[in-house]
């Protein structure tokens, strides 16, 4: 009675705190003995799940179709104009002429590689034709049966006949816009990638990854050029008008000192015999030789601004040399049959045993 009376104290309060008791290493192990010993038991079981998975491993790995790699890698080489060049420059900006041109801004080297996850970039790639056994194709065209979505569309009038062939000045539609958009945003997460190998050296290495070989090696090929092209013509467009200008000026020029000359030439000849004592016949010839003579001076200051801006054009250009480019045939990944195997048979196989040792727990919580 005494004993029970002390077990009241303890236990039979309503405001006594419930006691925690901690789980010893002991027990721990004997626990994990126990749900292990229980496992072993189910080994059966197991082994039916092991092999259903390793199944389907294969399965996958058989139907997964290859990755073909093409990759082209370039050095880019980015001068910029100085010394001589430099001190030249005040020369031609008295002919209101900048012979330097743009020598930073947002067109600098390193940005080359944002120009390659660009919309408009990859869209101009993917307009561009591609041969496929003599017949033309565009590679968008070929996207799309790549990524079996004309199959989906064959339901659909509107989306199963949809054509990407346009003259120059057409606009596409709403709908075909947001197909380009969608092949865009997908070439940027799964196909495309651009990387700087060492950021010391200008190495810039552009891979595409493609289910099909030949759209691999034709978009890479197409990307790099439609890329490469655009950046070196932003680069010296501004050193192009230059010359365009001075060209046009030197051009005019020399045409009026021409024909200042042959007037000249013309108003001798028609005169002969100057009278000496008649100055005054003596003006037009001089007049013409006036103008011949200031356009020769203007002439002299325009040729030297005309070479220097041909000097900033070429120190303008950037270098872009390809090192290596995509050829057949391409190199392939393919994932093994039996790395997927054994994948598949310890993700299904652990993933049972855990469902079974949780259902264990769970038993065990709701009899205690």
């Amino acid at each position: 009675m005494l004993e029970i009376d002390k077990r009241e104290s303890v236990t039979g309060s309503s405001n006594t705190q419930p006691i925690h008791k901690e789980l010893s290493l002991k027990e721990f192990l004997l626990i994990f003995i126990n749900y292990f010993n229980y496992l072993r038991g189910k080994w059966k079981t197991l082994l039916v799940f092991c092999f259903i998975g390793a199944v389907i491993g294969f399965y996958y790995a058989y139907q997964k179709q290859p990755i073909y790699t093409a990759t082209t890698t370039f050095v880019l080489e980015d001068d910029k104009p100085s010394g001589m060049l430099g001190q030249y420059s005040s020369i031609a900006a008295m002919a209101g002429i900048d012979v330097v041109g743009n020598t930073g801004g947002i067109f600098q080297g390193e940005n080359i590689i944002q120009l390659y996850t660009s919309r408009t970039m990859i869209e101009k790639a993917l307009l561009s034709y591609t041969s496929d056994h003599g017949r033309q194709q565009l590679l968008i065209d070929r996207f799309l049966e790549i990524e079996d979505l004309r199959k989906n569309w064959a339901s659909e009038p509107r989306l199963s006949t949809i054509n990407f062939n346009r003259k120059s000045d057409q606009q596409f539609s709403r709908i075909q816009d947001s197909i380009l958009g969608k092949a865009v945003e997908t070439l940027n997460k799964e196909y495309l990638f651009v990387a700087k190998p060492d950021k010391k050296i200008g190495i810039i290495q552009v891979t595409v990854n493609a289910k099909d070989e030949q759209f691999a090696k034709d978009f890479n090929e197409s990307i790099v050029k439609t890329v490469n092209t655009f950046f070196v013509q932003t680069r010296t467009k501004k050193a192009i008008e230059n010359i365009a200008i001075l060209q046009h000026q030197t051009d005019s020029v020399k045409a009026v000192m021409n024909g200042a000359i042959f007037q000249s030439a013309q108003v001798s000849d028609a005169t002969p015999n100057l009278n000496p004592a008649r100055q005054i016949l003596r003006a037009p010839v001089q007049r013409f030789q006036y103008n011949a003579e200031a356009n020769k001076a203007i002439l002299t200051q325009l040729i030297p601004n005309l070479e220097l801006a041909k000097i900033s054009l070429r120190k303008e250009t950037p270098l872009i040399q390809i090192i290596d480019e995509p050829v057949y045939p391409l190199t392939k990944k393919k994932l093994s049959k039996l790395i997927s195997c054994l994948i598949g048979a310890i993700l299904l196989g652990g993933g049972a045993a855990i469902m079974m040792t949780f259902r264990r727990l769970s038993s065990a919580v709701i009899n205690s």
